[in-house]
């Protein structure tokens, strides 16, 4: 599939605002240079069941990485070379689809496709990017189960659910420990069991991919945001371009060989009344390269309470009780009518 074909029309969409005088680029290079030395955590302790004293010195440097980062990168965590050599596979046979074909010829999920920003009206909005946004759920939909009316799509795309379904269910195995580890931590009595609140069927995978960018620098691949979830698992490629703020600065988060990117999501930093940090991050894009990652979004259902709902009695509570439901409901209303997210500022105590 040509290149053309397959990318979506970035260019007749940011033409209504590029200045005649774009720059562009020609190293294919961020321009945030700077490096960060973002904590990677080897955490086979906690995956292998090692010893109490190894598992509790994983545990505390990914509390201290939550605090002071809301990022850290983990190691021997479990997930095969092999299992993501196949994911890396299978999602680029999707993506080099025709733009036609994945946004509207895939009935069963063309819903689920997304790209740059079409309604955007200035270039700080507009992504260059293309994305499926996946329930788990359906994912394991296909899987599982048989339709004769979407027969031929299912079996074009059957190694594809394959792997998606054994990647998120190791995933979501990995989800589980990390986030049991970080709620035992903030709350000895662990009055949240990760195992009762997140369920596999709530959460959702993202695949990414980030098309190179021959113009503007001022164009990124992923614009800032906080994830409104609980917990982020990401896995990226080689090439780059992840950055996240850090002490009122863009730091680069340097790709790690065979390693995962874990960060806090808005309902965590709520659950914790601001004890870890849900911090905005955006990814750069390269004149060059293209980029791909996946993303595992941990999140409880839709009617779970957040808020203040697992503090001590002897806090005090920054945020009101809300559900997870209000809150989606809430960012989606705002962005519709802002064109930006609001997020955690609105669900405050005054």
């Amino acid at each position: 599939m040509k290149e053309d074909m397959a990318n979506p029309p970035f260019a007749d969409h940011l033409e209504a605002f590029l200045s005649d005088n774009y720059k562009v680029d020609g190293d294919g290079q961020p321009q945030q240079q700077k490096e960060g030395k973002l904590p990677i955590i080897d955490i086979g302790s906690l995956v292998s069941g090692g010893e109490e004293e190894e598992r509790r010195r994983c545990v505390d440097a990914m509390e201290r990485a939550s605090r002071e980062w809301g990022f850290f990168q983990i190691k021997n965590h479990g997930l095969s070379d092999d299992l993501f050599s196949e994911m890396r596979r299978e999602k680029k046979k999707i993506f080099e689809c025709s733009f036609e074909k994945k946004s509207s010829g895939c009935e069963r999920f063309n819903k689920f496709y997304s790209w740059g920003a079409p309604n955007a009206t200035s270039l700080h909005q507009f992504s260059w990017y293309e994305a499926f946004h996946l329930p788990v759920s359906f994912i394991s939909e296909e899987t599982e189960t048989s339709d004769d009316r979407h027969r031929d799509q299912k079996q074009q795309f059957q190694s594809l659910w394959e792997v998606l379904d054994r990647y998120t269910t190791a995933v979501s195995k990995l989800a589980e420990v990390l986030a049991g580890a970080l709620i035992e931590t903030k709350d000895g009595s662990s009055t949240m069991r990760s195992d009762k609140y997140f369920k596999k069927d709530n959460c959702f995978l993202r695949l990414n991919r980030y098309p190179p960018c021959p113009l503007s620098s001022e164009i990124h691949g992923l614009t800032s945001h906080t994830d409104s979830d609980f917990l982020t698992i990401l896995w990226q490629d080689e090439v780059g371009g992840l950055q996240l703020m850090k002490d009122s600065k863009w730091v680069s988060v340097h790709p790690h060989p065979g390693a995962l990117i874990v960060n806090i999501g808005d309902l965590f930093q709520a659950w914790s009344n601001d004890v870890y940090r849900s911090v905005e991050h955006r990814v750069m894009t390269n004149a060059k390269l293209e980029r791909y990652s996946v993303g595992y979004f941990v999140c409880p259902s839709s009617d779970s309470v957040v808020g203040s709902c697992s503090r001590k009695e002897e806090e005090t509570s920054l945020y009101k009780k809300f559900t997870f439901g209000e809150y989606k409901t809430q960012v989606q209303k705002d962005v519709k009518n802002t064109g930006n997210k609001v997020g955690l500022s609105r669900f405050l105590l005054l």
